[in-house]
Formats: structure tokens, C-alpha cells, sequence
């Protein structure tokens, strides 16, 4: 199993294997026969010369060693981290999943996303205040942006929470004022990044890494990946606004039906297209600045990208039908059922966020341990030709 303690590759020969003692797994780095008797007859020549003999093929039980390995292969990950996540090296996807899976739960992923939840839920109120403040402030004729931004919220969003969150736009606009806009976006940024301290938090550990940054610089750290994350967010919706209104435009100027039908399709879905990219990159941002590795690798997509967006995604389709079919919660929740749905939704959210950087923690750790067992190899092949020329003591010395 590939946990955060464990490597273990099936179809390789030469594999990192994995034994148990004293209800911790310990770590060993397996050997080929060849390279094994070799090592035999290398103990037999440089017995008795003052040399530590060369250790057999055998799990060891020294409780010890897996830490020594596990911290090895994550501080590989740390400080040589892979240019490529796509590129498996010939470890199969059914390995990296299983031992995502398992990590996933030893990481206690699920109640971090439960946090990262709170977070979200706490940051979106101060963040609509300033969105409406903005819209209030711009123009009163800026409803239609105002109420096409509302559309775009409504697809991810279950119809009662998205009620709440109206709800919430009118009475801020109604009464929208220079002081609230300050107000809210000092608010928002500074919810939003403590939102980000938990998720840098949660990253930490998913990489194993120790938090080195001091409180302040986490802290403004997370304030400007927070504004940068805001900044995508923004082009994300102006894509898929500018998207709209050409296609309106292509309505008007375009007197042929089917042609305009056509222009307004592709430009619509270049939109969201574009948007996607704009989300790749927000998770990109995210799985770059978030963990205190030594080295970052900056990725475009990532399959732990690609993986939690398709998820969250799905999620999202999943508790629209689920909340439009089994329309109960009312009944446990009361009044609140639109604040729960709202914040499973965030929850649903970080925990899409945080399996998405378990995969990649998980990809590179693998291809870690791949590339500490050929230095185990070459270490071992290296001391092999170097005990075989050690001279024979054993042997008759030629008469004088």
C-alpha cells in the first residue's frame, strides 16, 4: 500500500515493500536475487577484515527504518518535485488510487474539509456585500450583469440555498453605500485568506511538510494569494458574461436565424471553455502557493486538478438532484435547511479541493520511491564492486 508510510509497486521487481512491526509499518527497500547473491559471496570474502558485513535480503524490524525511508521519499518530494504529474513512470493508476484512497482517510481529509466548509461559508457574506456594493455603486442599470451573476450561482447552487443567497444580494443593494464597500472588501479579503491559512494547513500535511513560514508571513501570504484568487474569480465571471453578451450582440446583428443560433452556441461556449481554463489555473495557484514545500513546480492542470474540478462539479449536479428529489430537510433543519445546504455545498467544495492535492502528493511520492530504490540499487551495486576488490585473506600466499 502507498500510504504516507508505505510504497509498494507489484509489477516491478525491484519494489519497496512494506512489513509491520509493533503496529507501526516499517520500510525496507527489496533486492533482486542477482544483486543478493552477490552480496553473499561479498560477506564471505570481507569476513574477518574489520568490514561490517553487508545486510542479507530481509524485512527489517528495526522500528526505525520506515520513518528514516518515509522521510526520505517526502523530503524528495519537497525538494525535487516532478516537472510532469502526468507521466506515471510505469506505476499503474489502480496503485496511485488505491493508495490515494487510504491516504485520504489517514490524512483526515473529510474533517478538514468540514473546516475549509466553515471557512468558505464564512467568507461568502462579506464577499457578496462588496459585489453588491460594487453593483449598487456602478449603476442601477447594471441589474441585468447583477441578475446574470445570480443565473451563473444558480447552476452550482440548489435552488433553497440560492434562495438564501438572493435574499441576501437584495437587502444588501437595496441600502448599497462607499462604507459597506470598504467595509465588505476588507472583510471579505481578510475571511477568505483565513480561509487559506486552513487550507495551507491541510496541504502541509497532505505533503508532509512542517510549516517554516513565521504567522506574519503566512498570514500576508495568504492575503495576496486571497486577492489573487479573487482576481481569477472576477475573470471567470467576466468570461462568461462577455460570453452572453456577444451572443445577445449576435442575435441583433445577425438577421440569418440559424447562423446567429450558431455564433451565439460557440461564442457561449468558448465562454465557459475559457472559464474552465480560468479554474484550472485557480486550483494551479492554489496547489503551488498553499503547501511550505522547499521547491514549488508550477503545473498548468494536474490530473488532482482535472480530477477535483470534474468532481466538484458532479458534487454539484449530485446535491441539486438530490435536494430536488428528496425535498425533506426542512423537516430535520427548520429554518436552517437553506444554511446547510449552502454550507454542504462549501463542504463539498474543499473536500473536491483537498482530493485533488491528494492525488498529486500521492503521484509524486510514488515516483519518489521509485527513484530512491534505483539509488538503493546503484548504492548497492557500488558497494558490491567495491567489496569484490577487497583481497582475499584466506587465500595461500605464493612461497618465497
Amino acid at each position: 500500500m502507498l500510504r504516507r508510510d508505505v510504497m509498494h509497486y507489484e509489477p516491478v521487481e525491484n519494489k519497496v515493500s512494506a512489513a509491520t512491526s509493533s503496529g507501526r509499518r516499517s520500510i525496507y527497500l527489496a533486492r533482486t536475487p542477482v544483486v543478493n547473491a552477490s552480496l553473499c559471496c561479498v560477506n564471505e570474502r570481507i569476513k574477518g577484515e574489520g568490514s561490517a558485513a553487508i545486510p542479507s535480503e530481509g524485512p527489517t524490524h528495526d522500528p526505525a527504518h520506515g520513518t528514516r525511508v518515509e522521510r526520505r521519499i517526502w523530503d524528495l518530494v519537497s525538494r525535487s518535485p516532478l516537472h510532469s504529474l502526468w507521466n506515471l513512470e510505469g506505476i499503474p493508476v489502480r496503485v496511485v488510487a488505491k493508495h490515494t484512497w487510504n491516504a485520504f482517510f489517514d490524512d483526515n481529509l473529510v474533517g478538514r474539509a468540514a473546516e475549509l466548509g466553515f471557512y468558505f461559508l464564512f467568507a461568502l457574506f462579506p464577499s457578496l456585500v462588496t459585489a453588491t456594493a460594487l453593483l449598487g455603486l456602478a449603476a442601477r442599470s447594471a441589474s441585468h450583469i447583477y441578475y446574470s451573476l445570480l443565473g451563473y450561482l444558480s447552476i452550482v447552487l440548489p435552488h433553497d440555498a440560492m434562495g438564501m443567497v438572493l435574499e441576501t444580494f437584495n437587502q444588501t443593494t437595496a441600502a448599497a453605500t462607499s462604507g459597506k464597500l470598504t467595509f465588505g472588501l476588507v472583510a471579505a479579503i481578510w475571511s477568505a485568506s483565513v480561509g487559506f491559512s486552513a487550507i495551507q494547513d491541510s496541504l502541509n500535511v497532505v505533503y508532509r511538510v512542517k510549516e517554516t513560514r513565521s504567522y506574519f508571513a503566512a498570514r500576508f501570504s495568504a492575503i495576496g494569494v486571497t486577492i489573487l484568487l479573487m482576481g481569477l474569480v472576477t475573470l471567470m465571471l467576466a468570461s462568461l458574461l462577455g460570453a452572453d453578451f456577444f451572443a445577445r450582440l449576435a442575435h441583433l446583428r445577425i438577421y440569418d436565424h440559424f447562423v446567429a443560433a450558431l455564433a451565439a452556441v460557440t461564442v457561449r461556449g468558448l465562454g465557459w471553455v475559457l472559464a474552465a481554463v480560468l479554474l484550472s489555473i485557480f486550483f494551479a495557484v492554489i496547489y503551488y502557493f498553499a503547501p511550505d514545500v522547499k521547491r514549488s513546480q508550477w503545473h498548468w492542470l494536474t490530473p488532482g486538478a482535472a480530477i477535483g474540478i470534474v468532481g466538484w462539479a458532479l458534487a454539484s449536479i449530485g446535491l441539486r438532484l438530490y435536494v430536488h428529489l428528496f425535498n425533506n430537510y426542512s423537516v430535520t433543519y427548520g429554518s436552517l435547511g437553506a444554511v446547510i445546504i449552502l454550507l454542504t455545498w462549501f463542504y463539498l467544495t474543499g473536500l473536491m479541493l483537498l482530493l485533488g492535492a491528494e492525488i498529486n502528493s500521492e503521484i509524486e511520492a510514488a515516483a519518489a520511491a521509485k527513484r530512491l530504490l534505483v539509488l538503493e540499487q546503484n548504492d548497492l551495486a557500488a558497494a558490491t564492486a567495491s567489496a569484490m576488490q577487497v583481497p582475499d585473506s584466506s587465500a595461500p600466499k605464493p612461497a618465497a
